[in-house]
């Protein structure tokens, strides 16, 4: 009998906001929050990304505006072209945080220039940049600080001209901090926003309360692909968290997502950060993988989390 290969979570530990993207070179691209620097790294394996082929591909100059607090960076392909969303400051608070903007026209991010684009001269302070793509238009998703009424950061759509260019026109509040459970804390908070396509919906995932609290959780936001995304009436939002914590099994603090596929395109998977115990250091989020299916009805269904050291199967075609 042949034994089964099997891997366990965490696969990358103090990774947080991790984002993974496939591309269709058959490589897994994957990026989490550094703090210094942008660091890329490449692997065949969804369970081996963080022993993969690893660049820095950038590292602000000192002292300058955006040298400060690197979160969150998110690689995408977009009009043939590498781009790299990133939060960054000057060192100061939450209203010094902007969205920047790197971009690589070769045909391998771990090769080639990463270009300056700039800072995204959003209406709001924020961070946590992403891109939904919907037929030909692109859009601009990320987290605004303000009061809504409590402080915190709610969740603003914007049009885009090209990958490194807002349109220029209103921002549209898709999600504020409302319900208790984005509230958790000491912050009201909607933040890391990223978009899942299937059956003819857009699925806007996001994370609420504070990550360092162990309530940080998922919530959801729903629009039929034909609707237009710049009506928030177009979305509707879940009343209770889609992915949160499993005190039975020790995993805490479930957010800050991305989603993958499976090498051979058989399964989705989810990609988080979490913690292993409540109250423990924000320096320890690690990140981990899980499969998840679909519902009857059409939705993501996320499961729950499972805890460190469980074997699992791993992607299909690994």
């Amino acid at each position: 009998m042949t034994n089964r290969v099997t891997f366990s979570n965490p696969v990358a530990a103090k990774a947080a906001d991790p984002w993974v993207y496939r591309h269709t070179d058959g490589f897994y691209y994957f990026m989490c929050t550094r703090g210094d620097r942008l660091e890329l790294l490449r692997s065949r394996r969804l369970t081996d990304i963080a022993s993969g082929e690893r660049r820095t591909v950038w590292r602000p100059e000192p002292g300058g505006r955006y040298s400060h607090h690197l979160w969150a960076p998110e690689i995408h392909h977009l009009d043939g072209k590498w781009y790299i969303y990133y939060t960054a400051n000057d060192g100061g608070g939450d209203d010094t945080r902007q969205v920047c903007v790197l971009e690589n026209d070769g045909a391998d991010p771990t090769e080639g220039e990463w270009r300056w684009r700039g800072a995204l001269p959003t209406p709001s302070p924020g961070l946590d940049g992403s891109v939904l793509k919907l037929g030909e238009s692109l859009y601009f998703l990320y987290a605004g600080y303000g009061h809504f009424p409590d402080y915190g950061s709610a969740i603003y759509i914007m049009k885009m001209d090209n990958p490194y260019t807002l349109s220029g026109g209103e921002q549209v509040l898709l999600t504020a901090p409302t319900l208790d459970w984005e509230k958790q804390g000491g912050m009201a908070i909607n933040e890391g926003p990223v978009v899942l396509h299937r059956g003819g919906r857009v699925f806007l995932i996001y994370s609420a309360s504070t990550t360092w609290s162990e309530d940080y959780c998922l919530g959801m936001l729903t629009m039929d692909e034909q609707a237009d995304p710049m009506d928030a009436e177009s979305w509707i939002k879940s009343p209770q968290p889609v992915f949160r914590k499993n005190p039975e099994q020790g995993v805490y603090a479930t957010g800050h997502n991305s989603f993958t596929v499976s090498p051979d395109g058989s399964e989705d998977w989810i990609v988080f950060h979490a913690l292993s115990a409540p109250g423990e250091d924000t320096g320890n989020r690690a990140t981990r993988i899980q499969k998840f299916g679909w519902r009857a009805d059409g939705t993501p269904d996320f499961g729950i989390p499972l805890g460190d050291g469980a074997a699992l199967e791993p992607p299909s075609g690994e």
